[in-house]
């Protein structure tokens, strides 16, 4: 199994230099991630820029409902919240990709003289790919090819580029991301070092990663319950969990018990050590959880 080339961060983690990508399964995923990173570079002293048809006061993250005064930051250049006939179309209202270059030039450009210390700027392109007479994705993997060009060796400039992961194909989505050196998502839910649970959409669940041990029972309970309240099926990704205690375990069947009789907890991605131990007690003894999506091998594993 090949390691991929591109880094994944947290929006938290985003920094001058990474052309970032964000291919979101819903408003929930897409406002959780671009919501912080707008609103940071409010808080911090850096010029934001998102292109959209969109007005300001409906940005994810911003608005009366977060305590963002969008006017106010407008009015003194921090926000700028541009058209996308402005921003990257053409007379006859096509997609031109110079002129998003351009724009992109311009704004930072624009600034390193204003005083800024660094531009986020951030589009979602979904609708060159959803709308009639869409645009031939060899454009678009042309333009972000220039775009990371641009955004890369800059000291100033960072960017997310979104799109909603139902506007393509699977086949165009992946060439669209591997344009990107950067995978961006949802901040932890939880992060100390030794366990680590990330909020994840599609599926509905949870990522857990690192070791669940009685210290931290309460917390995972806690994140376990808010995410079962969606009322939808809760998948559970342990790829990188390596240790779960059989308090864990009985922690799981106890929460499984809450859900609606026809649904299960269902865990994906089991490694192998997590797995035995399951084995130990008795799938049968824990009722309410499911066997989810088997496990990708590494190479390492293989040879074991």
């Amino acid at each position: 199994m090949e390691t991929p080339w591109f880094a994944k961060r947290p929006v938290k983690d985003i920094r001058p230099g990474d052309h970032s990508w964000l291919a979101y399964s819903g408003l929930e995923e897409r406002d959780r991630v671009i919501g912080p990173f707008v609103r940071e570079g409010l808080e911090t002293n850096e010029k934001v820029v998102y292109v959209t048809d969109a007005p300001a006061e409906l940005l994810p993250g911003v608005g009366p409902r977060h305590g963002v005064d969008v006017h106010a930051y407008s009015r003194t250049g921090q926000l700028r919240v541009i058209s996308r006939r402005d921003a990257c179309l053409d007379r006859r209202g096509a997609f031109e990709p110079g002129r998003m270059l351009e724009t992109i030039g311009r704004e930072v450009d624009a600034a390193f003289g204003q005083g800024f210390r660094a531009v986020r700027l951030t589009t979602d392109y979904s609708w060159l790919l959803s709308e009639p007479g869409r645009s031939d994705i060899a454009e678009m993997l042309g333009c972000e090819h220039r775009v990371g060009d641009a955004v890369s060796p800059s000291t100033m400039a960072m960017a997310i580029c979104q799109i909603d992961r139902h506007a393509c194909p699977p086949d165009e989505l992946a060439a669209l991301r591997d344009t990107h050196e950067v995978l961006v998502e949802v901040d932890p839910e939880f992060d100390d070092g030794i366990l680590k649970t990330v909020r994840t959409f599609e599926p509905n669940g949870l990522r857990v990663e690192g070791e669940l041990d009685a210290a931290r029972h309460q917390v995972f309970a806690e994140q376990l319950a808010q995410v079962c309240l969606a009322r939808r099926r809760v998948h559970l990704d342990f790829t990188d969990l390596g240790f779960i205690d059989l308090g864990g375990l009985n922690l799981l069947a106890q929460q499984a018990t809450v859900l609606p009789a026809d649904e299960a907890l269902v865990l994906d991605h089991l490694p192998p050590d997590v797995e035995n131990v399951i084995e130990m007690v008795g799938w049968h003894r824990l009722p309410g959880l499911e066997r989810g999506r088997e496990r990708a091998f590494t190479e390492t594993e293989g040879m074991a």
